[in-house]
């Protein structure tokens, strides 16, 4: 079968401030790529948005934070036959001009799954300084748990093949999904890859992580690695 576009899946939650910005881009710019923006039971108007623009959505019923959201676009991908996947935050954070970079590793067999990196050459948008304190650490347990290193974590920009677009149809952690899904992937035998991004800041709005969160994101993420890595190693003998 002829491989298809790759697919971008841009998760939105009260993105109405952004997601037409986001869409346009694409559309206008990018048209070798496809998308489908799945709006995670927004209560702006965001679905609004993409309804009356006719963007290529999906508007789930009720909120099922970021990873029901990013799987419901794995779902999409798996069962449109997808080869390549690549997700991006609904904010304006992710350039879509780098997006052939973060597939070009997946394209040449040398990646299952590639993130884009804001920490390689430190350029553009770096988040705070408390922030990247915490990626670190969690970089360091993954390390522990996966033998993999992996420096940005917690980065929405990442691409996948056919194999991870199935495996994360399947399984994809909930809540703050991005450095469990790595784990998921090493214990998976995925090929992950970094390669240099450049971030923007959001558009609009503020992150979904606030500062009084970032204690129990923290004991969430450390402890969900840990059971995520005990619990496959268990399934996996």
């Amino acid at each position: 079968m002829e491989s298809k576009k790759p697919l971008i899946i841009i998760p939105a939650y009260k993105e109405e401030a952004n997601i037409e910005f986001v869409a346009d881009n694409i559309i206008n710019n990018y048209p070798q790529y496809d998308y489908i923006i799945v709006n995670d039971g927004s209560k702006d108007n965001t679905a609004k948005i993409c309804r009356e623009r006719n963007y290529n959505f999906c508007d789930l019923p009720i909120n099922l934070g970021i990873g029901g959201a990013v799987q419901t676009g794995y779902k999409y991908a798996e069962r449109n036959g997808y080869d390549i996947a690549v997700q991006i935050d609904g904010d304006g954070q992710h350039d879509v001009s780098q997006l052939e970079k973060v597939i070009a590793p997946i394209k040449n067999g040398e990646a299952d799954i590639v993130i884009g990196s804001r920490f390689i050459t430190k350029a553009g948008f770096q988040s705070s300084k408390a922030r990247r304190a915490g990626i670190k650490f969690l970089s360091g347990l993954i390390h522990i748990c996966t033998g993999k290193k992996v420096f940005d974590v917690t980065s929405g920009y990442r691409a996948v093949n056919s194999r991870f677009i199935h495996i994360y149809a399947e399984n994809y952690p909930n809540d703050y999904p991005e450095p469990e899904a790595l784990v998921v992937a090493a214990i998976n035998g995925g090929k992950v890859k970094e390669v240099p991004i450049i971030m923007n800041e959001r558009k609009s709005g503020t992150s979904s992580i606030r500062a009084w969160k970032s204690v129990y994101y923290m004991i969430k993420v450390t402890l969900a690695i840990i059971i995520c890595r005990i619990s496959l190693g268990i399934r996996r003998q």
